[in-house]
C-alpha cells in the first residue's frame, strides 16, 4: 500500500501528522477542519503514535498541543481552523470532562482567537442504540434520574488565527445549497424552503438583499445550534473497522464540513485535516471545488479514504450549485 497518494485534487498521507506536518509550509493552509481523538473515550489503533493511546488526559493534551501548534503555523494569518468535539464521560460516576474548553485554552495558548461555537443536535434514541449508555436509557430514568444523563451534543467549535486576512472569502451570490435534513423542518419551515428552493436555487443574484434563499439558508448555518445536520450523510467506513484494536469508527458528518468549508474558504483554496480517518473532510473539500490534504495514522483508515476519494470525481457533479463559481 502506498504512504501518500497525491493528485491535482488532494494529496493524502498514511503517517502520524506531528511527524508529516513539519514539512508543510507556514502561512500555506487556507482552512482546517478536523476531529481530534477524544482522548481515552474511544481506541482507535494500537500504536502509541495515537493519541488516543496516551496514559493519561493530562499527556493527551501536551500531545495534542503538538498538533495545534503545527495547525497554527501553516494556517494563514486570519484564517480558521474548526474543530469537532465533544464532553468525555468519565468512567462510573464520576462526571464529565469539560473537553470542548480545554480544546479552547488550549488553541487561545497557542494564539489563536475563539471565534465561533455551533452544538449539533443528536436524537437521543439513536445514540443511546449505537453507545448503550446506561444513564441514556429510559429503565435508568425509571430507576434513579440522578444516574440519568441526556445524550450529548457535539460542537464544531471554530478558531481564527492572529493577523490580517489578505484573500477576502466573499460569497457574490450567497448561499444556494443548503447542507441539511429537510425532514427535520416543520411543515411552514419545509414551505418557505421549497418554495425559495423553486424560484432562486438555479439563479445567481449579484444584489444580495434578491437572494431569499441564501438569507433563509444563513439563518439555520448562524444558528448556535445546528439541529438540521443529517446524520446519515457520512463516508463509508465499515471496510475500515478492525477487531482487536478498534471501538470506534465515526466519520464527521458531510454537511458539518460542506458548511464550514463554504462558509470559511473559496473555491479553489487549501483544506487541511491531520486527522483524516476514512477521508470525509478531503471528499467534502474536494467536492466543492478546494483542494484537500489528509493525514491519517491507521493504515485501514487509510486504505478506506483512498477508497472513498476515488470515487469524488464521480459526485462532484451533485454540488455544482455550492461552487459559488
Amino acid at each position: 500500500m502506498e504512504k501518500q497518494i497525491i493528485t491535482n485534487d488532494y494529496a493524502v498521507y498514511n503517517g502520524d501528522c506531528i511527524e508529516k506536518m513539519p514539512s508543510f509550509l507556514d502561512n500555506t493552509v487556507h482552512l482546517s477542519i478536523y476531529s481530534p481523538p477524544f482522548a481515552s473515550l474511544y481506541t482507535y489503533s494500537s500504536s502509541d503514535n495515537d493519541l488516543g493511546n496516551c496514559k493519561t488526559y493530562e499527556e493527551f493534551l501536551q500531545h495534542y498541543e503538538y498538533v495545534v501548534n503545527e495547525v497554527y503555523r501553516v494556517t494563514m494569518p486570519g484564517r480558521m481552523t474548526c474543530v469537532h468535539c465533544m464532553e468525555i464521560p468519565k468512567n462510573g460516576d464520576q462526571g464529565l470532562v469539560d473537553f470542548p474548553g480545554d480544546i479552547i485554552r488550549l488553541h487561545e495558548k497557542i494564539g489563536f482567537k475563539f471565534w465561533d461555537r455551533h452544538n449539533v443536535w443528536k436524537e437521543p434514541l439513536r445514540v443511546a442504540i449505537r453507545t448503550r449508555q446506561r444513564n441514556l436509557m429510559h429503565q435508568q430514568l425509571v430507576n434513579d434520574t440522578t444516574k440519568c444523563r441526556g445524550a450529548l451534543a457535539d460542537y464544531v467549535l471554530v478558531f481564527k488565527k492572529t493577523g490580517e486576512n489578505k484573500i477576502e472569502v466573499k460569497k457574490p451570490y450567497g448561499l444556494v445549497n443548503y447542507a441539511g435534513d429537510i425532514k427535520l423542518l416543520n411543515k411552514e419551515e419545509l414551505e418557505t424552503y421549497n418554495s425559495l428552493y423553486k424560484k432562486y436555487s438555479s439563479a445567481k443574484y449579484k444584489d444580495d438583499k434578491t437572494n431569499r434563499l441564501s438569507q433563509w439558508i444563513w439563518r439555520r448555518y448562524a444558528s448556535s445550534s445546528w439541529t438540521d445536520v443529517r446524520a446519515n450523510r457520512m463516508m463509508e467506513y465499515k471496510p475500515a473497522k478492525e477487531n482487536e484494536d478498534d471501538r470506534h469508527v465515526c466519520p464527521l458528518h458531510l454537511d458539518i464540513i460542506e458548511r464550514c468549508v463554504v462558509l470559511w474558504s473559496n473555491v479553489g483554496e487549501t483544506i487541511l485535516t491531520p486527522f483524516m480517518g476514512v477521508g470525509s473532510e478531503v471528499y467534502g473539500s474536494v467536492q466543492l471545488g478546494r483542494k484537500g490534504i489528509g493525514i491519517e495514522l491507521k493504515e485501514s483508515y487509510f486504505r478506506q479514504a483512498v477508497r472513498n476519494l476515488s470515487e469524488v470525481k464521480k459526485t462532484q457533479n451533485e454540488l455544482q450549485t455550492a461552487l459559488e463559481l
